[in-house]
């Protein structure tokens, strides 16, 4: 292999990795009653143009709420079936065990699509350095 064709070589392989990259985001949700709407929204249309999309959900602190059973919008709907119907497309949604820890709650008032991480802000930082998009509603 000659100069040129090493660093053709190279070129491919770093298009490549970029390419891998941007197909995994985090989106990071801390307050649900400014981020929750717009951002299920957000990913929805997100998994409608790139359906291969490796979707995470952190929240943590306010950003919990709308993860909650029986949780509903500013409109009254509920956000149990969009959160449901991106679930069954693959998003996951996880929520930090330290927010719930510091509130007091317990992890069965959520969603049953909700997972749980320890801390959602070394999640969000563990996702980026895995080479997630970071995207915040």
């Amino acid at each position: 292999m000659n100069f040129r064709q090493l660093l053709c070589h190279i070129a491919l392989v770093l298009a490549s990795g970029l390419a891998s990259a941007q197909d995994m985001v985090v989106y990071h949700i801390d307050d649900a009653a400014a981020q929750a709407l717009k951002g299920l929204r957000n990913i929805c249309n997100h998994i409608d143009t790139d359906p291969g999309a490796k979707i995470t959900v952190v929240t943590h602190a306010q950003g919990i709420d709308f993860l909650l059973e029986g949780a509903k919008d500013v409109h009254g709907s509920a956000f149990a079936g969009p959160v449901a119907a991106l679930s069954a497309r693959g998003v996951r949604f996880e929520i930090c065990e330290i927010t719930l820890k510091n509130r007091g709650l317990k992890k069965e008032l959520f969603l049953q699509e909700a997972a749980f991480t320890p801390s959602g802000v070394v999640r969000l930082a563990k996702l980026q350095q895995q080479g997630a998009a970071y995207i915040k509603p």
